[in-house]
């Protein structure tokens, strides 16, 4: 198994926003010198949710920070990029990393109205636009004398430069919410990012996927390649022992919850649909996504029940925003050096 932390700062006030770009930074270089597979960056604006907001730049500063470990977007969400303009951006990084990016998309957040209001861009217009997006980075990665006319974009270009570092691109993926999305992914061959919320809905759309691969043609090999490169997401925090594990976590990613539920009803139109605001309580709030919070000896038997229903690589958010430094340093090496070895291959 491979495991990444998911730097997913949360900063309360615009005061804190510097200090919290710093702290990140180090998170990750800790992550390195830990021996971590990936850090993970999301995408997200103006509301303080992700405080370094755009990861193609942040990525930057982590790879030139950083030796061994991938630089992976969960996601860069292509409604707010030209994919021409990314593709450089992201062939850049590639070779500024010496090849150790990961491009995982989205369309765009499920949640925030208010980021696709910023952009001038509507969600029915990113849900329509994302497969072309795609599709288009892919050419412009690869292609030269590059002639694109799509529905969305018409482009032409001679060769795009750099090329990417890794051959024939950075590995894609998809971060997928809907069994649509998931099955559409399947169908092409390409991994995918899913969210755990239960062992049995994880269970379930894993299934779902090599079904859905097997029916589209693909060899047991082929599938098995596929599935190793897919990554599951979930909350992490450890601690020496549980009972302290359970009331330093469970507060801070309550906190960290009411802070974003708090942002979507501020900054949302009104009358958006409802599953963008929470209405329920902070405890249903943490019932919602598979958080795991506990002594190392815990977290390796959680972890264990995701490897056995078929989840291959774990990224944890690991950072909730009301933690001290101190302790998500801690929590994140306790992580690292007792519970990873127990997954690795001899």
């Amino acid at each position: 198994m491979r495991f990444g932390p998911f730097v997913f700062q949360i900063s309360s006030e615009p005061a804190l926003d510097s200090q919290i770009l710093d702290n990140t930074l180090k998170e990750a270089e800790l992550a390195d010198a830990l021996g971590y597979d990936v850090v993970w960056l999301s995408e997200h604006y103006f509301s303080g949710d992700t405080v370094y907001a755009d990861p193609v730049v942040f990525g930057a500063a982590i790879a030139a920070r950083t030796k061994q470990i991938k630089i992976g977007f969960a996601v860069v969400q292509m409604a707010f990029h030209h994919p021409v303009k990314l593709a450089a951006q992201t062939a850049l990084l590639d070779n500024l990393s010496h090849g150790r990016l990961i491009v995982g998309t989205g369309r765009g957040t499920s949640f925030n109205a208010f980021e696709y209001a910023g952009f001038g861009v509507t969600m029915e217009e990113a849900k329509e636009r994302l497969a072309e997006s795609e599709d288009l980075l892919l050419r412009a990665w690869t292609e030269k004398d590059l002639d694109y006319k799509g529905q969305h974009w018409q482009v032409k270009l001679p060769i795009m430069r750099p090329r990417p570092y890794q051959k024939p691109h950075p590995p894609l993926m998809r971060a997928c919410i809907s069994d649509e999305s998931i099955m559409d992914m399947a169908r092409l061959g390409r991994p995918v990012m899913l969210r755990v919320e239960t062992i049995e809905s994880l269970n379930r759309r894993l299934k779902l996927y090599r079904d859905t691969m097997e029916q589209a043609g693909f060899e047991e090999a082929q599938i098995e390649k596929v599935l190793e490169e897919t990554w599951v997401q979930n909350m992490v925090y450890v601690a020496e022992n549980h009972e302290q594990a359970q009331e330093e976590g469970r507060a801070a990613f309550q906190a960290d919850f009411k802070h974003t539920r708090t942002n979507r009803s501020i900054f949302n139109p009104p009358g958006f649909p409802e599953r963008a605001v929470p209405a329920s309580s902070q405890s249903t709030l943490m019932a919602e996504h598979y958080t795991m919070v506990g002594s190392p000896k815990y977290i390796t038997e959680r972890v264990a029940e995701l490897r056995d229903v078929g989840a291959r690589n774990i990224m944890m958010r690991m950072s909730p925003a009301n933690s001290p430094r101190e302790k998500i340093a801690k929590s994140i090496q306790l992580f690292a050096e007792q519970v990873i070895p127990k997954f690795r291959k001899n």
